[in-house]
Parts: structure tokens; C-alpha cells; sequence
């Protein structure tokens, strides 16, 4: 009895076979253009132009660290609220570094450093003084 409780206890996993995926003639985007070339010495351009208006076009060459690859670029593209998006940006040994006005630019440094903050870098300095004293001290 025990065995059949079990039995029935058990989850049951039902998976159904994958759905056709029917896709019209307004899903399919046509590629207007898409030029790329590679050349030997590792260096290669991409242009690329779809008929909804995204755009890449960037180029690159294997003269990073120890020969990787510096990229750079832009690709533009309209955002479902109509925004246009247009971003510049260069790839090497620092990371991805993207350009537009559409994103967050953090403040130029140096920026004024507020009182508070130079107190306690004071307060700190005279701290490392004093303990500094009791040490030689102890020696």
C-alpha cells in the first residue's frame, strides 16, 4: 500500500512538444546592408543597416596587450518609446566604454571636497601622529 502512495505522491511532469513558431511577413526584418570585412592582420569593419533603422558600423585591430583586440564604433537604434539611440564606443584593455547622450555621465573630477570630510582626514592625520609617538615609545 505504501508503494502505491508513493506512486501517486509523486509530481506529474507533463512537456508538450515545442510550438511552430509562425512568423508573418511583418516579423522578418529585411538587412539592407551588411558589409564586413577581415583582413589578415586581424584588423576587420563591419557596416551593418536592418529596415527598422539599427545601424552598427565599428572596426577593430589586434594592437591591445598582447594583441587583442581594439574595437571601436557606434550603433544606433529607435527605442520603443521613439527615442532615438545613437551610441558611440571604443573596446580595449579598459572595458566596454560607451558614449551617448541618453546615458548617465558620472561628475568631473576633482569636485570640491566637503568640509566634513577634510576635518576627519585631519582628525586622521593627527591620530596617525599620535599612535605614531606611543610607538617609538614602546621600542
Amino acid at each position: 500500500m505504501l508503494v502505491i502512495v508513493v506512486a501517486l505522491a509523486a509530481p506529474q511532469l507533463s512537456y508538450g512538444a515545442p510550438t511552430d513558431f509562425d512568423s508573418s511577413e511583418e516579423d522578418v526584418v529585411p538587412i539592407l546592408r551588411d558589409d564586413r570585412v577581415h583582413e589578415e592582420d586581424g584588423r576587420f569593419n563591419v557596416d551593418v543597416e536592418t529596415g527598422n533603422g539599427i545601424t552598427l558600423s565599428q572596426g577593430g585591430s589586434p594592437t591591445g596587450i598582447n594583441g587583442s583586440i581594439i574595437q571601436a564604433g557606434e550603433y544606433s537604434y529607435t527605442a520603443p518609446d521613439g527615442t532615438l539611440v545613437h551610441v558611440k564606443f571604443v573596446a580595449n584593455e579598459n572595458g566596454f566604454q560607451p558614449e551617448s547622450d541618453l546615458l548617465p555621465v558620472a561628475p568631473e573630477f576633482p569636485h570640491p571636497i566637503p568640509a566634513f570630510v577634510l576635518e576627519q582626514i585631519a582628525f586622521a592625520a593627527l591620530q596617525d601622529a599620535l599612535d605614531d609617538d606611543s610607538d617609538e615609545d614602546l621600542f
